[in-house]
């Protein structure tokens, strides 16, 4: 394995999911402090790390909305459970010394700075972690949309997409069909024309469209984030057209 990071810049995309752990619901302590472990050792290989945290754990916008609750309501429900997320990472970071700040599209100044694209890569420049919540700030949108932008935003080198129960792309869940096929390498168009449901359209055309890649491995083995940064080949890249 390489001693230095392949990668200067990144963001993270933590799934609400992947910090229920087995619970599948809620915030489990343990899952935090592993993931803070992690993102601690790319941090002392140099990497400037933002994270883009989701909420499936807590709220889902969607199943709300199916619900029969106002989608745009139910969104913003969801973009207020991606800080609950955020503040609980900035805990576990900073009781391990880590210098870390989060950033939201929604203004709430008392627990968190309003996003401001130069502050953010100011913070970067300075490796301090940056968590950016509360989505885009506008319904309709998924976090995962949101790590796309921000990583255009800040000229992120790569998007590395942690999954809590799966270790890569596969043609089918693997869970449910023991035939599917794990991909290696992908390009967004394949993604887009499969279906495969690696992240949403407008999320897989916006990286398309900056040129930004997508690495997807699974977040439960300890150590996987540093391996990624430092240029091992596991889970799946996505790039280009």
């Amino acid at each position: 394995m390489a001693t230095r990071a392949k990668y200067s810049r990144i963001v993270l995309k933590l799934s609400g999911e992947a910090l229920a752990g087995d619970a599948g619901f809620g915030i489990d302590p343990k899952i935090i402090q592993s993931i803070a472990k992690q993102i601690k050792e790319i941090v002392e290989l140099g990497v400037e790390v933002a994270v883009v945290v989701g909420a499936g754990n807590i709220w889902r916008g969607k199943i709300g909305s199916e619900m029969g609750m106002d989608r745009a309501t139910a969104d913003y429900m969801g973009m207020l459970a991606t800080v609950m997320n955020a503040l609980a990472l900035q805990d576990g970071l900073e009781k391990i010394g880590v210098e870390t700040r989060v950033q939201t599209s929604i203004e709430m100044r008392q627990v968190a700075e309003p996003y401001i694209r130069r502050r953010a890569i100011r913070h970067l420049e300075k490796k301090r972690v940056v968590i950016f919540a509360a989505g885009t700030g506008n319904p309709y949108f998924s976090t995962d949309t949101t790590a796309a932008l921000r990583a255009a935003e800040i000229e992120a080198e790569v998007i590395l997409m942690a999954k809590n129960k799966v270790d890569g792309v596969y043609s089918a869940d693997p869970r449910v069909d023991r035939n599917a096929v794990k991909y290696t390498q992908l390009s967004y168009l394949d993604v887009l024309n499969e279906g495969l449901g690696v992240m949403d359209s407008t999320a897989s055309s916006l990286c398309m469209d900056n040129d930004i890649p997508l690495i997807v491995f699974s977040i439960t083995e300890p150590g996987n984030i540093k391996r990624v940064v430092q240029g091992e080949e596991i889970g799946t890249i996505v790039r280009g057209k």
